[in-house]
């Protein structure tokens, strides 16, 4: 007997189709083995596949790139609430409360966006890993680690635009990923940023919604501030507003549904 369960690929951190960050989004009865995840996050082969199951106070959540389970993701987070109100499976007045690997996570409206309440993940000063620099074509400012991996400060957006990274050495590091910034040129943002992770199965991400939760940190202490508005300077980009409460960051975008099916599986 073959399974279907409803799966939706939506657009995060844009309000336009074909921008921000794709992610598929599967509506599970219950969980599924950790293999039958991992395969159906290798066939959508986009940078993460949310799962969702449905619990007593919301929702168990679970992240799949194709290669590996992650533990924090912000765009196929917003992409999953997203789903859930399209849906009318969570109560639009309300904030939707995410059971995962990293704590419980939440999402609310905020008028036409969703904000996401995410945990800080601080980076620390750390030596530059050998290779890095070379990886990257470019030659850090600042080099800094966190949970989950290296963020690297370069002098000019354009520095950042331009780089083209060696992505089998920099998938060596032995990181999730690799986030490159530098202040922005536009002065609409704050900050801008580039993400790549080919340790983790994608070599560049879109729109990267648990990188920010160091670049928050990170530039509060250059900038002096605590409410950002970032643009993820990918081919296909995407706006991230970040607001750091207390121990916790804030991340606003929009989302668009781009297809609507069944997985038959």
């Amino acid at each position: 007997m073959v399974s279907r369960f409803p799966l939706f690929v939506v657009d995060a951190f844009t309000d336009r189709p074909f921008a921000g960050n794709p992610a598929a989004v599967c509506l599970l009865p219950a969980w599924q083995s950790d293999s039958w995840l991992q395969q159906v996050g290798r066939e959508m082969n986009l940078s993460e596949t949310a799962f969702l199951v449905r619990n007593a106070g919301g929702f168990d959540l679970r992240w799949f790139t194709p290669k590996v389970e992650v533990d924090l993701c912000g765009h196929a987070t917003l992409a999953s609430a997203h789903v859930l109100w399209q849906e009318n499976l969570a109560n639009t007045n309300g904030a939707i409360q995410f059971t995962t690997r990293s704590g419980i996570l939440s999402a609310a409206k905020r008028g036409d966006d969703i904000e996401l309440d995410f945990p800080l993940k601080p980076e620390e000063i750390a030596p530059m890993p050998d290779g890095l620099a070379e990886a990257l074509g470019a030659k850090p400012v600042y080099v800094g680690l966190n949970q989950f991996d290296y963020l690297v400060e370069l002098t000019t957006e354009s520095a950042l635009r331009g780089l083209a990274p060696d992505f089998p050495r920099l998938a060596k590091l032995g990181v999730r990923g690799v986030i490159v910034t530098s202040r922005s040129d536009d002065a609409k943002f704050d900050f801008v940023s580039r993400f790549f992770a080919p340790g983790s199965g994608i070599n560049e991400d879109p729109v990267t919604g648990s990188a920010h939760c160091c670049l928050a940190g990170f530039w509060r202490k250059r900038l002096g501030k605590t409410d950002f508005v970032a643009y993820q300077a990918s081919e296909r980009g995407g706006v991230v507003k970040v607001r750091i409460q207390g121990e916790r960051v804030l991340l606003g975008g929009r989302a668009v549904t781009i297809s609507k099916g069944e997985l038959f599986a």
